[in-house]
């Protein structure tokens, strides 16, 4: 999920985000991914954090939850994780955290740490354009295996489809993609469990997902293909995250898509492409 600003000084807008969880829930979506790098977490303050995580339990009761820290030392992922957890009552949200060495023993013990200090279940996020690492898939699944409480890998080291065949075969963990669902058909062929990402129309990808279970990779494709122009033009570097803010304007579902730095704010030249880009979605959702 997307975090919501409003206003000069980039306030939280909850009604924004009341609006996100809702879409999302409506979508289909099994479960909502917060604070995540998409969200801006790092650029939170606790209060905020602390809020989004209460709106989202508020407005989507039972649906599950991924909360994530930015952090890369074991230390300060551990404070932020029990800051979080403490507003979550009975709810057992998994710890979305990132990949921060190639060591096995040294990632391995830095996971299990986490988990010994909240008791909640790992999520591994193996992303090194956010964390600077990168580990071999063999290494990483050798973690995974040791590590009875990681729940699920977020796979986005591309090429996302060789990543995700990989921990597959070598883990028994589900394995998601993510990158705003740019490799979701290839993905789903390497046997990922379905998409951890916040393009800006989650019912495509669940449609997508859907079709895959039903018809493979033909009938994902056919699914997947109305929509390939708009996850590609909201996936562009440095600018992809205000570009998805900029749809949930559009959509209704955000009143401004402002961004905090050092996310980059959207271009005016792209304002006309996406224009053109959402009428020709609004065109083909009407045939």
């Amino acid at each position: 999920m997307a975090t919501p600003f409003t206003g000069e000084s980039l306030t939280l807008d909850e009604h924004g985000l009341r609006s996100l969880v809702t879409l999302y829930r409506e979508a289909g979506a099994q479960g909502l991914v917060l604070l995540g790098v998409f969200g801006e977490g790092a650029q939170l303050d606790d209060a905020e954090s602390a809020r989004i995580v209460e709106i989202a339990l508020e407005h989507a009761p039972g649906m599950p939850l991924v909360l994530g820290l930015p952090d890369l030392t074991t230390e300060t992922a551990i404070a932020r994780a029990n800051r979080l957890l403490a507003v979550c009552g009975d709810a057992k949200p998994a710890l979305m955290v990132q990949v921060n060495t190639d060591e096995v023993a040294e990632l391995a013990a830095h996971f299990a740490a986490i988990h010994e200090a909240t008791g909640a279940g790992i999520l591994v996020q193996d992303y090194p354009v956010a964390s600077g690492v990168t580990i071999a898939n063999d290494a990483l699944a050798a973690v995974v295996n040791a590590s009875p409480f990681v729940v699920g890998i977020k796979a986005e080291a591309p090429p996302t489809a060789v990543a995700i065949g990989r921990l597959t075969a070598l883990t028994r963990v589900p394995v998601f993609g993510g990158l705003g669902g740019l490799g979701l058909l290839d993905e789903l062929v390497a046997g990922a469990a379905g998409a951890m990402t916040g393009f800006s129309y989650p019912e495509a990808l669940v449609t997508v997902v859907e079709a895959f279970d039903r018809g493979g990779f033909t009938a994902a494709r056919e699914a997947y293909l109305p929509w390939m122009p708009l996850v590609n033009f909201e996936a562009q570097a440095k600018v992809g995250l205000a570009i998805r803010k900029a749809v949930f304007v559009e959509r209704g579902i955000f009143d401004e898509g402002a961004v905090r730095p050092p996310s980059q704010v959207m271009p005016e030249e792209l304002h006309p492409l996406l224009s053109a880009q959402l009428a020709a979605v609004n065109e083909s959702e009407a045939l």
